[in-house]
């Protein structure tokens, strides 16, 4: 019996991005399908960062149109993009080095406080209330990336992999539906990568949405559902990773690259 299709939670269509003649993105379109895993792959240059940029808001596309849950994103803000549960982390860590993990997420979690102003001034009962029940939701975060021994001290501190994982940590603080993950993989450890593999799996099996860029290959066919390379700034091939694997563009594409840089 086959499966039945997933809801369609982003769209992307005819995306296109120049640089002072120079084009990044040449007209890409591809969807993403609630709870599933999607990796978009490519050699250096191809745009994949660039899509990234463009769908949460940190770049303004040349044309085109982005939907998510049939709502358009194109032309929104970062904060905006955000606020619709698009959350995404960056290829570099982006934690707070002198804070310790709880309060990097706590700083998460305050972003989607209730608490007002005027509770904070007054240090009403709902703000210790609410800081309570933030701390335990934070706690939770913490045990769930695997740094429940790690939660005291100053995230600056820690190896680049655990600075990593409290990134991750930060961005599930703001319940995001679709998270984008930019080289999650990027500069870890092969024990590290199968953690990171690990917790991207349940992270989805937790019922978020999940797009990321990354250049690790089996990290890539060992959890994606459907695999989206790009060449050049345009889509090559679409598909499951055992399609993908076999692809004679996607093949071309790397040995190509693999040519160019010898």
């Amino acid at each position: 019996m086959a499966r039945p299709e997933r809801a369609l939670t982003l769209s992307v269509r005819d995306l296109a991005v120049s640089f002072g003649g120079v084009t990044a993105l040449a007209g890409v379109s591809f969807d993403v399908h609630r709870g599933t895993i999607t990796s978009v792959i490519g050699p250096n240059g191809a745009g994949k960062t660039t899509a990234f940029n463009v769908i949460t808001g940190y770049l303004s596309a040349t044309r085109g149109r982005i939907e998510y849950e049939r709502v358009p994103l194109t032309g929104l803000r970062p904060s905006a993009v955000a606020a619709r549960g698009v959350v995404r982390t960056f290829q570099r860590t982006s934690v707070f080095p002198s804070q310790s993990v709880a309060d990097n997420v706590m700083i998460g979690l305050h972003l989607r406080g209730s608490a007002g102003v005027l509770d904070v001034m007054l240090a009403r009962r709902r703000l210790r209330a609410e800081e309570s029940r933030l701390a335990r939701e934070a706690d939770a975060l913490i045990e769930f990336v695997g740094l429940g021994h790690r939660r005291g001290e100053p995230a600056g501190g820690l190896p680049y992999g655990e600075q990593r994982l409290v990134e991750l940590a930060v961005a599930l603080a703001a319940r995001p539906r679709l998270l984008l993950l930019d080289e999650p993989g990027a500069g870890m450890t092969t024990a590290e990568k199968a953690t990171v593999s690990d917790l991207i799996l349940r992270i989805r099996d937790r019922g978020a949405t999940v797009l990321l860029v990354e250049h690790d290959m089996r990290m890539v066919m060992g959890i994606s559902d459907t695999v989206i390379v790009l060449n050049h700034g345009r889509v090559i091939a679409e598909g499951p990773p055992a399609s993908i694997q076999a692809h004679p563009d996607v093949i071309r594409a790397y040995l190509g690259s693999a040519r160019d840089r010898a």
